[in-house]
């Protein structure tokens, strides 16, 4: 198809992108290289994910397990589910800028300045909002679906609340835990290219890939969507790996 279009603008050919996946070390329009690109988006990435996560699971342990905690949160939170993460921006703009964790830390100069600054606070929440529902919504399910007479029971045998959080609650729901981290950090890498479109971005493989169409380079482009499916693809299959290793008793039980 791309030899019959003769347009390299329009399609290139395989050969040229894989020209540039199988050499990510090679600096793209003066940009660094790929892989570069490819792991300062990785690092923005997991630093949103953590914090959604850290956020998400006791929230969601707690929600799950007090009918109190449920309803005081889950009406509010519920209003902002159905708001895509890249309706966030123009807010998320007005609101930080183009501040980074640089800013925040009151860091100036060095090479730490340099990974800071990359860490734009606006990018990483939006990453955050991507990945926070579906760990809470995970956890609320996990906790739910505890068996209460296994609850009842340590109560009886004199169990203390953190016994029960500790020994029953958390271990019972991990499994759905885990799974909503899982979906968590796909949409989290979703959310990314949107992320690394705000102003203020100026490396990451999001970034590239908006770059690279305004200087019609089609096979950078596409040689960067690639690179995010097989890391998100890569991603998630180490949380299978996980899954598949550390709950198979959730399998036998069945």
């Amino acid at each position: 198809m791309a030899a019959k279009i003769n347009n390299a603008v329009i399609l290139p050919t395989v050969n040229q992108v894989f020209q540039l996946v199988l050499h990510p070390f090679d600096n793209l329009i003066s940009m660094g290289s790929l892989l570069d690109n490819i792991l300062v988006s990785i690092i923005r990435v997991l630093v949103g994910y953590f914090f959604a996560v850290c956020l998400a699971i006791p929230l969601g342990i707690l929600m799950g397990y007090y009918g109190l905690m449920f309803k005081l949160f889950n009406t509010f939170l519920g209003l902002f589910r159905p708001i895509p993460p890249l309706a966030w921006v123009p807010l998320v703009l007005a609101w930080f800028g183009i501040s980074s964790f640089a800013t925040l830390l009151g860091v100036e100069q060095g090479e730490v300045y340099i990974y800071l600054n990359n860490l734009k606070i606006s990018m990483v929440f939006i990453i955050f909002i991507g990945a926070f529902y579906p760990v809470l919504t995970s956890s609320i399910y996990g906790v739910k679906a505890v068996r209460k007479t296994l609850i009842d029971s340590a109560r009886v045998l004199g169990a203390s609340e953190s016994d029960i959080f500790l020994k029953i609650l958390i271990p019972s729901a991990a499994p759905s835990i885990v799974n909503g981290m899982r979906i968590g950090l796909g949409v989290a890498w979703m959310c990314l290219v949107s992320a690394e479109m705000l102003p203020g971005s100026l490396s990451g493989v999001g970034y590239l890939i908006t770059h690279a169409y305004t200087v019609a380079r089609t096979d950078i482009v596409i040689a960067g969507m690639i690179s995010i499916g097989v890391v998100g693809a890569l991603l998630d299959w180490l949380f299978r790996l996980l899954e598949d290793r550390k709950f198979k008793w959730q399998r036998l039980a069945r």
